[in-house]
């Protein structure tokens, strides 16, 4: 077979291997993506240029991109949307400014078959959507490479791995730039010195090649991560914030050997080392930084456990997470996390659900108690059985719902990274400029390139770019930390900017079941009798009455009751010993022929043995624990509070009462509730809705903000924007405390960016601002804002 050139790299393969598109033949689908990518961008010039000479394969041997199109590869990375489209999460290697981000998302939106490309700049980790009939997920990947970049799937187990990798990275770089730049600064003490004593041209000659000897592998070694970025930047018409710092030491750097050489002048050597070894630093406590904010996050997913303990008969061996299937019985022991959903069969302890929930206390689980997965034995070795498979379980849609809350970004960071994106070709603009301006005042050629190098190394587009992401991820981590979970990050601010806040009564406002608020004892009972009779039952109100009895009661002994029926809207009814028992409301005991006295508009429960009314106890369903305190919360905040409701008016108006609501709507079917929100959204409002069932599902889809209670409906909580864990209106206080102190914090972040540039950039074009202060203060001004950012862990501290 002939040898045939590939027509992006020229080297010479047989034309039985090369990948064929058209009259093009490539060596590689990565030639290929880089081939149409320049053709696509009007670059194709490029091969004009380069004639005939060939370009070296890559030196860095990336894992074969057709294992990301694998059955396995498939079944254990990749989902599948509502719509049809596949979905990926991906780490996007090599990324260290908002820029690259959007080099990466540009690329990915123009390829066909992509849907969306979302990527998260404060831990690159990327959620990308395609259509899998139109584009491979090799094609995308080889896309990503083509570009600069490399990609690998998302997996939390191995995310420490490569930070650590990338750390190390980092490390190395800035020894090298810290002992090349202190071994310069005692030559630059020479220098100075020589000034005052007296230096001849000849040692002045050999101090600046000493210095330049130092300066080269700090600038092409240690800033070589700036020149990659720049590269890459122009090779896809993006002007970058690594093409400013690049910019301003390469011309130092090119300008001090001009100098050297020709013996005159003043290099700038010790200029260019510090200007990379500043802004390197900078990046590395940046990284470190945001990793930081990103960890809450990651932990939650990085700890789940691999395998799970499988019951089968006499035996119990060990499956991948992947493999357990509904009704699977499944051991767990004392330290072990659940991986799994599940309802326990036998055996009883203790769990520490405070990764979830936010609640610290333990939670005893029994027989019939459910199991949520993420949870934590304390002393619990029980056996459960799974009710969901892996895919579908609490601690993988916690997961899934972080992915993508960190993937959409708020409207306030799209303005941002707008700006951000024409900053870097204004600030080069405005340097170009400059030196122009200096260079015919008249000045001196290094006085006017100085001032022009100080101006493009002053300005700070990452500032800019960082203000919205890492302060989002950090509402984002203290809200999952506290049992929160927003699904977008843009929910913050809309969140942070709602005027109303609307709730269901029963299941948001109060428990959801009911509880016994008063007992009057007729005559003298066993108590587990009762407690046998009312256990035989599902019904809310006889779980409320056994509930009751395991706090006051020793309940010891254990009743075979015989003949038990339930009767619907009435109540429990069996026999023991010959006598028949009977459990419900007044209606069953008229059946029964037992004298109850006068009726009552109370939830009562009548308890009768025999003919004779034994007891009978108050029910009412109560409002949760702070709640009134949350709702008094809410509305200092400047929130109007308003409850809605499909139960009648005296019952709410008793709620509303205990818990400080003024306004109460009541007898409203799902309807009425969704055209009370409209109305208020036509009188200006932005509000959030809270509730539990399926009555409330239209009202949660037509708030601006729908908040589900982490017990609802898994309808209710699929069309929500936000789930309460722990159920708790104490959570719903904290949402919106959180959206709003998050929210504050990025419009700081945004004044402190453009305060910052604003001042300092007139500064350095007046010539009052050296290159060295200004890599110094550009560093700085990123740092500010991520230290900003993180005082949202203060609102609960």
């Amino acid at each position: 077979m002939s040898k045939v050139k590939c027509d992006h790299c020229h080297l010479e393969f047989s034309d039985d291997v090369m990948i064929h598109d058209g009259e093009y033949r490539f060596c590689c689908k990565g030639c290929q993506g880089i081939f149409h990518l320049l053709k696509d961008e009007g670059l194709e010039s490029f091969y004009t240029k380069m004639g005939d000479t060939t370009l070296a394969p890559p030196s860095e041997q990336f894992e074969a991109s057709s294992n990301f199109d694998s059955p396995a590869f498939r079944e254990r990375f990749i989902t599948t949307t509502k719509e049809g489209f596949a979905q990926v999460s991906l780490i996007i290697e090599g990324i260290h400014c908002a820029a690259c981000v959007w080099l990466n998302e540009k690329a990915l939106h123009k390829m066909a078959g992509v849907v969306e490309a979302h990527i998260n700049y404060t831990n690159n980790k990327a959620r990308i959507t395609w259509d899998a009939g139109t584009v491979k997920l090799s094609s995308i990947i080889d896309m990503i490479r083509a570009i600069g970049y490399n990609a690998f799937p998302y997996d939390a187990t191995l995310q420490e791995e490569r930070a650590n990798k990338e750390r190390k990275d980092y490390y190395l770089r800035m020894a090298v730039a810290t002992f090349a730049t202190m071994n310069m600064m005692w030559v630059a003490i020479a220098q100075y010195a020589g000034y005052f004593t007296g230096i001849t041209q000849e040692i002045k000659t050999i101090l600046n090649v000493a210095e330049w000897f130092l300066a080269t592998p700090v600038l092409f070694y240690s800033g070589w991560v700036f020149y990659r970025g720049a590269y890459y930047g122009l090779k896809n018409k993006a002007v970058t914030m690594d093409l400013l710092v690049v910019t301003g030491s390469s011309l130092a750097y090119v300008y001090s050997i001009y100098i050297t050489v020709l013996e005159k002048g003043e290099a700038y050597f010790d200029s260019v080392s510090m200007i990379i070894t500043f802004v390197l630093f900078g990046k590395f406590l940046e990284v470190l930084s945001r990793k930081n904010a990103a960890d809450t996050l990651d932990i939650i997913g990085k700890h789940v456990p691999r395998e799970v303990s499988i019951v089968e008969g006499e035996t119990i061996k060990e499956v991948n997470v992947n493999e357990v299937k509904v009704g699977d019985m499944i051991r767990i022991r004392t330290g072990e996390k659940a991986a799994i959903d599940g309802e326990v069969v036998s055996g009883e302890g203790s769990f520490d659900e405070s990764s979830l929930t936010g609640e610290s206390d333990p939670v005893f689980k029994r027989t019939g108690s459910s199991i949520i997965s993420g949870t934590t034995s304390i002393d619990a070795l029980l056996t459960y059985r799974a009710t969901k498979d892996f895919a579908h379980s609490t601690l993988s849609n916690l997961v899934n719902l972080l992915e993508n809350a960190m993937s959409h970004k708020p409207r306030i960071e799209q303005l941002a990274n707008r700006l951000s994106q024409h900053f870097s070709s204004t600030i080069l603009f405005l340097a170009i400029a400059t030196f122009w301006g200096w260079y015919f005042w008249p000045h001196t050629f290094d006085r006017a390139l100085m001032v022009g190098i100080s101006v493009i190394i002053i300005a700070c587009p990452c500032a800019l770019a960082l203000a919205t992401p890492v302060a989002t991820l950090v509402g984002l981590a203290l809200g999952a930390k506290r049992g929160i979970l927003f699904k977008s990050a843009a929910q913050i601010e809309t969140m942070a900017q709602a005027t109303m806040v609307v709730l269901d009564k029963t299941g948001t406002i109060t428990q959801g079941r009911p509880e016994v608020v008063y007992a009057t004892i007729h005559h003298r009972f066993g108590h587990s009798l009762l407690y046998a009779l009312v256990s035989s039952s599902k019904h809310p109100i006889s779980r409320g009455i056994a509930e009751y009895l395991e706090r006051t009661e020793n309940i010891s002994e254990t009743f075979a009751l015989e003949e038990v029926r339930e009767i619907p809207a009435r109540g429990v009814v069996a026999r023991s010993g010959g006598v028949m028992i009977a459990g419900g409301n007044a209606l069953l005991m008229q059946e029964m022929g037992v004298e109850v006295g006068l009726r009552s508009d109370k939830s009562l429960f009548y308890y009768a043995v025999g003919n004779e009314l034994t007891a009978t106890f108050e029910l009412r369903d109560l409002p949760k624990a702070g709640a009134a305190g949350s709702i008094q919360n809410l509305k200092n905040a400047g929130l109007r509070v308003v409850m809605l409701t499909g139960d009648h008016q005296a019952a709410a108006e008793r709620v509303a009462l205990e818990v400080g609501i003024d306004e109460v709507h009541a007898h409203l079917d799902p309807q009425e509730k969704a055209e009370f929100i409209a109305q208020a959204h036509n009188e200006g409002n932005v509000v959030i809705m809270a509730g539990d069932g399926v009555n409330d599902l239209l009202a949660l889809a037509n708030a601006d903000i729908g908040i589900a209670m982490g017990s609802g409906s898994d309808i209710a909580i699929e069309v929500s924007d936000v789930v309460l864990l722990n159920d708790s209106l104490t959570s719903l206080a904290e949402a919106h405390a959180i959206s709003r102190r998050t929210y504050r914090l990025i419009k700081q972040n945004l004044g402190i960016s453009l305060v910052y540039n604003s001042i300092t950039i007139p500064l350095a074009m007046s010539g009052y601002v050296i290159p060295l202060i200004a890599a110094i203060s550009m560093s700085f001004s990123s740092l500010l804002v991520v230290g900003n950012s993180m005082r949202v862990r203060w609102l609960y501290k």
